[in-house]
């Protein structure tokens, strides 16, 4: 939970919050296709929340001085992956700043799969 106090009173911002944004820049991003588990234990430990609950391959750590994303990526393959992971990594600091008036200290991004799309519109993961 991230806070802050002001002559008005305290703003509290879940790390959800945050995490939402980060998803809704990343899905929005060219060359990916979706957000993936950091591992199995991950997938398995998210499994047995009730949905809704957590962001998959979005960890947000929030330290004095501002936040720190991580995010574990599915994308498209063909695609320059250093230049999809350069443009997610703008796109989220850039909003989470502009929405939340956070400092983000990084954006951290793993590429986990790459995910072929097939000439009839159905996609394989590579």
């Amino acid at each position: 939970m991230i806070t802050h106090k002001t002559h008005l009173g305290t703003i509290q911002i879940a790390s959800e919050a945050v995490a939402s944004l980060a998803e809704q820049a990343v899905l929005q991003s060219y060359g990916v296709v979706g957000l993936a588990d950091r591992n199995r234990f991950e997938a398995w430990r998210r499994g047995l929340r009730r949905s809704g609950q957590g962001h998959k391959g979005i960890l947000v750590e929030v330290t004095e001085e501002g936040v720190i994303i991580d995010l574990y990526l599915v994308v498209e393959y063909g695609t320059r992956i250093s230049e999809v992971a350069r443009g997610v990594i703008h796109r989220v600091k850039y909003i989470v700043e502009k929405a939340l008036g956070l400092p983000v200290l990084a954006v951290n991004v793993h590429v986990q799969a790459l995910r072929v799309s097939t000439p009839n519109g159905g996609e394989a993961q590579a």
